[in-house]
């Protein structure tokens, strides 16, 4: 029975031990990453840019020793094994426009935080020009390339202000 119970007392302890080395990794990779500007948690800090009609709200800024800020992406989930998605990196270069277009200086990455590990996302000319394309064609009057399916449609929340005139009823 005491042994039992010290066993238990001592499978705590290393339980609470692991819990601090993991929270201690996890403050040294942030330092690494530059000092805390703001967290989404309260009051947050919300970018805007008039010139690309963008706002956003990273999870993290972090200051570099360089003085440029970095935005970081934080996901519940673990990382995919194929790299982020896609819709995950466009958010990440919003922020890094976002970023840019408040503070002056363009940060050389944004970081898409997942449960189990953190990926950078590089950020430059060529992800800005594919960022203001996909901005562009989100703004632009839709189409009609969408393939209605009675399934999707039928679930769909959007149903009835959809302009894919071969919705099916």
């Amino acid at each position: 029975m005491i042994a039992e119970f010290a066993a238990a007392i001592l499978l705590a302890g290393l339980a609470v031990v692991a819990a601090g080395a993991a929270q201690l990794a996890r403050r040294r990779r942030d330092r690494r990453l530059g000092s805390l500007v703001a967290i989404d948690a309260g009051r947050p800090e919300t970018l805007r840019s008039e010139r690309y009609r963008l706002v956003g709200r990273p999870d993290i800024l972090r200051r570099a020793a360089d003085g440029t800020v970095v935005p970081i992406e934080l996901k519940h989930r673990p990382a995919p094994a194929r790299g982020p998605f896609p819709s995950h990196v466009v958010q990440v270069w919003a922020y890094c426009l976002l970023v840019e277009e408040t503070t002056g200086r363009a940060p050389p990455f944004g970081v898409v935080r997942y449960t189990d590990r953190e990926v950078r996302v590089p950020w430059g000319a060529g992800a800005r020009a594919e960022l203001l394309a996909i901005a562009r064609a989100v703004r632009s009057r839709y189409d009609g390339r969408a393939t209605p399916s009675p399934g999707r449609c039928r679930r769909c929340a959007w149903a009835a202000r959809c302009d894919v005139r071969a919705r099916t009823a």
